[in-house]
């Protein structure tokens, strides 16, 4: 079995909110650890057929047909400024929930389902000016590694969430 299928199968068992306190979803970025809170995570699939929209920034890449809805998708790696990559087998399409509002993150890999208590999270630090960090909810310590926490409801600013709308309403 995949680990996207494992991953999966492990937050569908999630029935409870109380059960999800302190877990976070973590795929790689780069050389890095991201988290996301698993609370936002409606499901995991894999790479999908994805029809472009005009006029949207880079880093949407456009819509899937996910089971009869349809669901806009962005790639995580040019949200943040990293380099555009191929997409693979490994590649993963992350349905969150931002705002009441269903989209796909498009990810390299999951890794893994982990627990990363509260006392464990940092405070992001402040960079002046810093347009990224307002993507970053928290540093989270796991061991000697430490993970990046992304604040999702920043990932869209609301001038996005409008034209996604928008283009989805006609």
């Amino acid at each position: 079995m995949a680990k996207r299928e494992q991953i999966t199968e492990q937050i569908e068992s999630l029935d409870e909110v109380d059960a999800q306190d302190d877990l976070f979803l973590t795929f790689p970025l780069g050389n890095e650890e991201m988290a996301i809170e698993i609370r936002n995570v409606i499901e995991i699939v894999g790479i999908q057929n994805v029809t472009v929209l005009p006029d949207m920034p880079p880093y949407v890449k456009g819509v899937i047909n996910l089971r009869g809805k349809v669901i806009p998708v962005i790639d995580v790696r040019l949200r943040f400024g990293f380099t555009e990559r191929n997409y693979d087998e490994r590649t993963c399409i992350v349905v969150v929930s931002i705002r009441g509002f269903s989209v796909g993150l498009i990810v390299d890999s999951v890794s893994e389902v982990l627990n990363i208590p509260t006392n464990s999270i940092e405070p992001s630090p402040k960079v002046k000016n810093g347009e990224s960090s307002r993507y970053i909810k928290g540093l989270g310590k796991v061991g000697e590694h430490v993970k990046i926490i992304l604040n999702i409801e920043e990932l869209l600013i609301n001038e996005d969430i409008q034209l996604l709308q928008d283009s989805l309403a006609k």
